[in-house]
């Protein structure tokens, strides 16, 4: 706060000369070209905050792509995690196959390895944990809608580098219901057809005349869709908030969440690959299946590890802050935003290492060339196994990530208005920690079927392959606190030089600064347990080196310009020009060489981003479109991918250009077809994967197809005390390829989720969703632990959620 304060004093005398020098600084403003009309009216006074220095903006002034989402949107929508409602924003390729937790979210041909590298989550306009991706660990990880979200705002390049964290990609920014002067109260009990119950509710009302409050949350528990023969998924979240208005002057806010909540870790499981043309593998149903079962829940490893599948994926933190705006004398507002997360996000896991073969096979890759399977038998009872040689088996391994996060984040900021012009000095901290304890490898043997059972081989020469079904130890394993600062100053200006006609401008300065304690594999340090070659499974176990300091620190400017037309009120244009920047976080620090670090080459460079995007909105009553053009320029990307359990970097440039499309018909009363769609050409550049050993430049940036689209016809009726409606979606995703060197193809595929619900005066509602009811087999992954191709038959690959159905039944009052 301090800090903050002697800033602002700083930087008011320097931003008055500043704009006397007619700087064009950018708070945010100008027609958004790229909204998402989610309702059906056109809400021209909709404030919106993502994309802001933080008092707001209209989203027809907003002169950036932003999309937002209504609760009547979300609803509809039906998302499985938090990372689903995000395929309903152009440019952006949410993957939620992954279950709850553990999305891959791709934004405008950004190239990353998974995960969700670009995208920042925020709640009530501050970021939740700035680092947007650690591995095994993603913004939407800690964070769940539910009940209490009023809306969401997501803003794609445009002013995203110069506000909250300076995110380039995109910025999701989480908007919570608040109370208001009359006492109301909701509540909802849904169920699906795999079996899981759910419950949310709220309340809200005034505690003066200027005060008000809401709480409420949810909890939920079942296997999910993908039953793991136990309770996979488990939890809730509960949230609470106090918002007083002074007056016409201002406002404060103060808000706290907690969230205790984890599902299982979804991951790729066999398919079959025959010409481009994807179907099941044999007993295994590519919508509902999984390899975890009971054998696998619980398992203690070759060095007495014991390790519980149901801990799965999730969270268990705690998030509170404030938010004050208030105006001191007439033009002249301060801001403060405040956030403090803790606890932990932990990850535990059964990850496929290839794609089932024959026992024999196995035999080979376990012992080496001339041997053969002397017996294969289940190793919790049932004696040998039918086929003997012959039978399909696969290896997986019980990957265990526990994660104690924290961080702090402070967003102080001064506006000074004067006649047409706004000005907007800042200063941004935050301080973030993660203790690091990952066990990784820890591979067992298993049958190739849906809840595999676990299996022991013996193999000629009276060698023994496995203990308990583990075919070896630990192969990866990190002990590390990390510890990173940032700290920015910014400063935007807008300016109206006519009623039609704006421009604004802005810059960031940022300092990053990463400080770590940590210990990794031993190089060439293996030891052999038991000192007995003939015991397979411990002859390579990883042993830790000594610890070892990382400290680094760099800094970068961030920059955009924009400029917006309004030809009238319905027609408007903008274009803008942004520059950003990603700075290394933990992982790419904790792989990079000394030399790199002191050089800011490679892992641990700072990629810059560079965005020109423009684009043109017609909103009418009868017909709203957006239209926003970009092309993205990327350099000093950096990512670690792990391949065969050993982390692999991959670092260069890509470019992308693209086209984002968003709109709505409402050709009379009560119906309405909301479509949007992504045309994207991104591709790599002087971008080299395996340790800088293959280059890839010219291939398609992965998992990212060049086509999208999806639209959505909805139809409501009104029968005085009984409204009905009746709304499907239909998305389609075009081809991909799961790998940056283009040998794992993903082929396009149809999605086609629908849902009707029935809302009784004005106060009960009961709804059914169906997703995914052709039950499609569409790829969102392949192997992403292997560099290649799989090629054709049975390989591993994650599908997306078979075909389900969930009821609810909700009253208001």
């Amino acid at each position: 706060m301090l800090r903050s304060a002697v800033f602002m004093l700083g930087v008011a005398p320097l931003a008055l000369i500043a704009n006397a020098a007619h700087a064009q600084t950018s708070d945010i403003a100008a027609p958004s070209q790229d909204e998402s009309i989610q309702d059906d009216s056109v809400q021209n006074d909709e404030i919106i905050v993502v994309g802001t220095a933080g008092g707001g903006t209209r989203r027809q002034d907003a002169a950036f792509a932003v999309t937002t989402l209504s609760e009547e949107a979300i609803d509809r929508a039906a998302p499985n995690s938090t990372a689903d409602i995000l395929r309903t924003v152009p440019g952006v390729m949410a993957e939620s196959s992954g279950g709850q937790n553990g999305a891959n979210i791709f934004v405008r041909g950004y190239p990353s390895g998974g995960d969700a590298q670009f995208v920042t989550f925020q709640y009530a306009g501050v970021p939740v944990f700035p680092p947007s991706t650690l591995s095994f660990l993603e913004n939407s990880q800690l964070i769940r809608l539910d009940e209490t979200v009023e809306r969401i705002e997501a803003v794609r390049g445009g002013t995203g580098s110069l506000f909250s964290n300076g995110q380039p990609g995109l910025t999701v920014n989480v908007v919570p219901r608040t109370g208001g002067s009359r006492l109301e109260a909701f509540g909802k009990v849904s169920y699906t057809d795999f079996g899981e119950i759910r419950g949310d509710g709220w309340v809200s009302g005034p505690l003066s005349e200027d005060t008000g409050f809401m709480v409420g949350g949810y909890y939920a528990q079942g296997n999910g869709i993908r039953d793991p023969q136990f309770r996979a998924e488990q939890g809730g979240q509960i949230t609470a908030n106090i918002h007083h208005d002074f007056g016409n002057r201002g406002s404060v806010e103060i808000y706290a969440r907690y969230l205790n909540d984890k599902g299982q870790w979804l991951l790729p499981i066999p398919v079959i690959s025959t010409g481009g043309e994807i179907s099941a593998y044999p007993g295994f149903d590519a919508g509902i299946g999984t390899l975890a079962g009971r054998e696998t829940q619980l398992t203690t490893n070759i060095v007495g590890r014991t390790v519980d599948l149901a801990e799965g994926r999730g969270a268990d933190v705690i998030n509170t802050g404030i938010s004050f705006d208030y105006e001191v004398v007439d033009g002249l507002r301060v801001r403060e935003r405040l956030s403090y997360l803790g606890g932990n996000a932990n990850t535990i896991g059964l990850v496929p290492v290839a794609a089932p073969g024959s026992a024999a096979a196995m035999a080979v890759t376990l012992g080496g060339a001339g041997s053969a399977v002397s017996s294969l038998a289940y190793a919790n009872g049932g004696g040998t196994v039918t086929g003997g040689a012959n039978a399909q088996v696969m290896r997986a391994g019980i990957w265990e990530v526990r994660k104690k996060i924290s961080s702090f984040v402070s967003d102080s900021a001064l506006e000074w208005t004067s006649g047409s012009n706004k000005l907007t000095g800042g200063f941004y901290f935050a301080n973030y920690t993660s203790f690091d304890a990952w066990t990784l490898g820890n591979q067992v043997l298993l049958t190739a079927e849906p809840n595999a059972r676990l299996l022991n081989m013996t193999l000629n020469g009276g060698r023994i392959a496995t203990l308990r079904g583990f075919t070896g130890g630990p192969a990866f394993q990190v002990r590390a606190h990390y510890e990173g600062t940032d700290y920015a100053f910014y400063a935007v200006d807008e300016f109206q030089i006519t009623p039609e006609l704006r421009i604004d401008g802005g810059a960031r300065w940022q300092r990053h600064v990463v400080d770590a304690t940590l210990r990794t594999p031993l190089a060439g340090g293996n030891v052999d347990l038991d000192g007995n070659p003939a015991t397979l499974y411990d002859n390579s176990v990883t042993v830790l080196g000594g610890p070892r300091q990382i400290e680094y620190s760099d800094s970068a400017w961030s920059w955009t310009a924009g400029i917006n037309y309004d030809f009238s009120s319905s027609v408007g244009i903008f274009a803008r020009y942004s520059r950003g920047n990603s700075f290394p976080q933990f992982d790419n620090l904790r792989e990079a060489s000394a030399v790199n670090i002191a050089d800011k080459t490679g892992l641990a460079a700072t990629a810059e981003v560079e965005t020109f995007e423009g684009g043109l909105k017609v909103s009418t009553p009868f017909v709203s479109l957006y239209a926003t053009a970009f092309h993205n320029k990327f350099d000093g990307l950096a990512t670690t991918s792990l391949i065969n359990n050993v982390p692999t970097s991959s670092n260069g440039g890509a470019k992308a250009t693209g086209v984002e499309l968003e709109g709505i018909v409402r050709p009379f009363d009560g119906f309405s077809v909301t479509a949007s769609g992504t045309y994207l050409d991104a591709t790599y550049r002087d971008f080299f994967t395996a340790n800088g050993t293959i280059d890839n430049t010219g291939n398609r940036v992965q998992r990212q197809p060049r086509w999208t689209w999806r639209v959505t016809p909805a139809y409501e009726l009104d029968l005085g005390a009984v409204k009905p409606a009746l709304f499907a979606t239909l998305q389609y995703t075009g081809d991909r390829f799961s790998d940056p060197e283009n040998l794992q193809v993903l082929p396009n595929f149809y999605q086609l989720d629908a849902g009707v619900s029935v809302e009784i005066a004005d106060r009960f509602t009961l709804a059914v969703t169906g997703n995914n009811l052709t039950d499609e087999i569409g790829l969102t992954e392949g192997n992403p632990r292997i560099i290649g191709g799989q090629g054709s038959g049975a390989i591993l690959a994650r599908p997306i959620l078979g075909r389900s159905f969930r009821f609810s039944a909700a009253v208001k009052f």
